[in-house]
């Protein structure tokens, strides 16, 4: 279940309990902690309100500051931690967080780099993947998961997401093998007709 590059995870900002939910998206991974997720959080990115920002401030000393951004004192998973940015987009202050691995001393400038190129594009679109993300973060724990015996041993560990068919009934179906018109349909209306992105 390998992941990685930058990647934006979430569509619009995240109030203070979907930024805690967002944290660990991949809390229900199976044999977690038995082997090296750092791929799973390397990378991963979303924007925040300033009040979300401000209490991650708060909570702990940095473990450093730098301009616009500051880095959390606790690790997620061997060097990935969280840091939080204050960027000027268009004229406009927005916070942002992200999985930076510490061991790559450039992580975090690559990382503000992709978010103010990401979110500096004229037209508001989202690519395939970033709707895929957007449905995995977005759906409750309960309609999300991984797949288990009863897939083809393939396709096992691989993310999955409850599917209502209509008249098929409700199925699970792997994440990444959703049809389009099945995005469509799990996404919030106001994200079903974006134009695709060109992926950078």
């Amino acid at each position: 279940m390998t992941v990685s590059p930058i990647r934006k995870v979430y569509q619009g900002i995240a109030d203070r309990r979907q930024m805690f939910r967002m944290f660990d998206r991949h809390a229900q991974r199976p044999d977690r902690w038995a082997n090296d997720d750092s791929a799973l959080y390397r990378g991963e990115w979303f924007e925040l309100d300033q009040a979300g920002h401000d209490y991650m401030f708060e909570i702990l000393p940095p473990l450093w500051m730098r301009g616009e951004m500051f880095a959390m004192r606790e690790f997620l998973t061997g060097s990935i931690t969280s840091i939080f940015f204050t960027l000027r987009i268009d004229g406009r202050i927005r916070y942002f967080h992200g999985y930076c691995d510490l061991a790559d001393k450039r992580s975090p400038d690559r990382m503000r780099d992709a978010i103010v190129d990401r979110e500096t594009r004229p037209v508001r679109a989202m690519t395939r993947d970033e709707r895929l993300e957007h449905i995995w973060s977005s759906s409750h724990d309960d309609y999300r998961g991984y797949a288990g015996d009863s897939f083809p041993e393939g396709n096992r560990g691989r993310r999955t997401v409850l599917f209502y068919g209509g008249r098929d009934g409700t199925t699970l179906k792997l994440l990444d093998h959703l049809a389009d018109v099945e995005i469509a349909a799990k996404l919030p209306v106001h994200l079903r007709f974006l134009p695709d992105a060109i992926a950078a």
